[in-house]
């Protein structure tokens, strides 16, 4: 009888490592795709970019690829659901970006990657392009190592993430069956520290909201009707002001009525994560001081405790020179950042009644929605938080930290919602990666470790579900 050499399949690891080049080859071609939502003028360009993110699932292996059009930008979908009895992943990314302005700033074109120091510099580098195609080069990875996935995976990528996701979030929610999981992957975070394994276990939420002033029929003359006629800028601001004392509390009654306390094991763990708040002040957030609540520490203020904050006001007459005006109406854009257990609608409903109850006389405040998002968090130790931590450990060779984030990722909280579904945040961007600012970057170790960590999350959950 011939005896043959037995077939040795090459490992997840060794395949990565052979690609290696390649992986960071198309990369390359896909940032160099200038696929800016916002932009009308670069619609054909998001259409290229949905396009090289179909051909990227495809080489993967995914079946059922396909490009979803619909009101917006199209959404890119494909699964692989041949591991029977073993859980399911939906993964989810962005292939859209934002603008490049102030273009002087680039010190190499947004558009033509550039590797400095083991950075390439590029648009969308961290925010998403690079990541969502280390998960996708994860999978493509895994399936040349073993021939399939070690367990189910969907796959969603979206275009309009940088201008509110609407698209992606009527998708979510009109296909719960279709989009069924065990839990969601979303790479669009970043590592507390450089090799320090990070899993964000909190979002907070948003309610982003238009306050209208309105006062008199129309501009007025202010030597002729000044002291008399109220001032809508001038109430505009008064009303805000009320909303919020020195120290930084807000006032609006109820706001913090359903405020949850963070776990006593996300307190231990904040206080083991090296921080230096005189560096985060000075070198992050470059201000004399911090400010915010007192008796919270920077990790609760940003990730754990809700926020008010006025991002723009326009009314009366800005341009050069004068215009001794006294504005009808006046307008500022406002948010206000929610934690878990926070209902954006009743907050919404609460600063409206605050609003109407307490406007300066003479004026009317109207608040108008504009945008919401629920809040999410999830334990630390859910199943699926166990399994990614220790993949990241095993990946990287250090402890995972837990951390929150201050920000939204509205998708998120649709997969909560719509799926009841948990989601592991588990990014490799770092702080410094410049996101929506010029010289954006992403370190291409960390595309290569994102690569290892997401295959490793991958076989773990395939292991444990075999045992």
């Amino acid at each position: 009888m011939a005896h043959y050499p037995e077939v040795t399949m090459p490992t997840f690891a060794e395949c990565a490592d052979r690609e290696r080049m390649r992986f960071q080859d198309e990369l390359f071609d896909f940032l160099r795709i200038p696929s800016i939502s916002t932009l009308p003028d670069h619609q054909p360009d998001i259409a290229r970019a949905a396009d090289y993110a179909k051909q990227q699932l495809a080489q993967a292996g995914l079946e059922s690829v396909e490009i979803i059009q619909g009101s917006g930008h199209p959404l890119v979908y494909g699964e692989w659901l041949g591991a029977a009895g073993k859980p399911t992943i939906l993964f989810y990314g962005h292939y859209d970006v934002q603008p490049v302005d102030p273009i002087d700033e680039w010190i190499s074109p947004p558009f033509e990657p550039t590797v400095r120091d083991g950075q390439v510099y590029a648009r969308g580098a961290s925010d998403d392009k690079g990541q969502v195609l280390a998960n996708i080069k994860a999978l493509e990875a895994l399936r040349q190592a073993h021939g399939q996935l070690p367990v189910n995976v969907k796959f969603l990528i979206e275009g309009e993430e940088e201008v509110g996701g609407e698209a992606v979030s009527d998708f979510v929610a009109s296909n719960p069956a279709r989009l069924a999981a065990d839990a969601a992957l979303v790479s669009d975070t970043a590592m507390y520290l450089p090799e320090t394994p990070t899993i964000c276990t909190g979002l907070r939420g948003l309610v982003y909201t238009e306050w209208i002033a309105k006062g008199t029929a129309h501009d007025l003359h202010s030597g002729l009707y000044g002291g008399v006629a109220p001032n809508a800028v001038f109430g505009l601001v008064e009303m805000l002001a009320s909303c919020k004392d020195a120290s930084g509390r807000v006032l609006i009654p109820g706001f913090y009525d359903d405020v949850e306390v963070p776990s006593e094991a996300e307190r231990l763990s904040w206080d083991r994560i090296p921080f230096d708040e005189d560096a985060y002040r000075r070198d992050e957030v470059g201000a004399a001081t911090l400010t915010g609540e007192p008796g919270y520490s920077v990790f609760e203020r940003v990730g754990s405790r809700p926020t008010f904050e006025v991002h723009g006001i326009s009314g009366g007459f800005t341009g050069p020179g004068a215009k001794t005006v006294i504005p009808a109406a006046a307008a500022a854009k406002v948010s206000a950042r929610l934690v878990p257990s926070q209902d954006p609608l009743a907050i919404l409903r609460i600063m409206q009644d605050f609003a109407a109850e307490n406007a300066p006389p003479g004026i009317e405040i109207d608040v108008q929605l504009i945008h919401r998002a629920p809040a999410t968090l999830a334990a630390t130790d859910h199943p699926m938080i166990r399994t990614a931590s220790d993949a990241l450990r095993d990946t990287w060779g250090r402890e995972t930290v837990f951390i929150r984030s201050g920000g939204s990722i509205p998708v998120v909280g649709d997969f909560q919602e719509h799926l009841g579904i948990p989601t592991v945040l588990m990014g490799y961007g770092l702080p410094d990666d410049a996101l929506h600012a010029p010289n954006e970057k992403f370190s291409l170790r960390n595309f290569h470790m994102g690569i290892a960590s997401t295959g490793r999350f991958l076989e773990l959950l395939g292991e444990r579900a075999a045992g």
